[in-house]
């Protein structure tokens, strides 16, 4: 019986220790998210009155976030010893990510597993949204148009001769065009992307807002 009990506890201590996140700069590469704005907008936005969504904010292809990730799986929520980002890094942010609390709140969830401190990682990230070509075309639309994510994935593509079809996804959300994901290595070279991140939204007829 005492080596049950002692097995139990064993075990409870080793469940804890797991909640509390995995180990910070332990990872793969990194999938960089480029949201279209209008779209999330319309999904999400107009509904919390986010200040993205703006028409004065002009926003287009944003960066959502910079996430650490596996061949399979991502951490998340890791414990660091570095500092949180001061308000004026993250609203310094804001131009490329919407608005100062996403930039927080991609700093808590997954900057955190970078192993970087939370200057570098949105100095990585401002860097990482530099290096891929954001399609310029669809700055253009002036009204909402139903296409099929391929197209998306196309341009992306063409703009971006050193990414290939398997170092990029197209996903959909409730129907409309949701974000671009890339691949990218540490030192942000494009690789492929691990099976759990290559999901291609399959719509033929996805919604594209345009730029407000």
């Amino acid at each position: 019986m005492r080596f049950l009990v002692s097995a139990l506890l064993a075990c409870g201590i080793a469940v804890n220790a797991q909640a509390e996140g995995e180990k910070a700069g332990v990872f793969d590469y990194y999938v960089m998210a480029l949201s279209w704005s209008p779209n999330w907008c319309a999904i999400e936005g107009d509904a919390k009155n986010s200040p993205q969504c703006d028409a004065s904010e002009d926003h287009g292809w944003i960066l959502h976030g910079l996430w650490p990730q596996f061949h399979r799986g991502w951490p998340s929520y890791c414990p660091t010893a570095e500092r949180a980002p001061s308000r004026r890094m993250t609203s310094d942010m804001a131009d490329i990510m919407g608005t100062s609390g996403l930039a927080w709140h991609q700093w808590k969830k997954h900057g955190t597993c970078s192993g970087l401190s939370a200057e570098e990682y949105f100095t990585l990230s401002r860097e990482a949204y530099g290096s891929i070509q954001r399609p310029q075309i669809f700055r253009k639309l002036d009204n909402a148009v139903r296409l099929p994510a391929r197209l998306i994935e196309e341009a992306f593509l063409k703009e971006n001769p050193t990414l290939s079809a398997d170092g990029l996804t197209v996903t959909c959300k409730q129907g409309y065009i949701q974000e671009a994901r890339v691949c990218l290595s540490k030192d942000l070279t494009p690789v492929p992307c691990g099976r759990d991140v290559i999901k291609d939204c399959s719509i033929d007829s996805a919604r594209f807002d345009p730029v407000r």
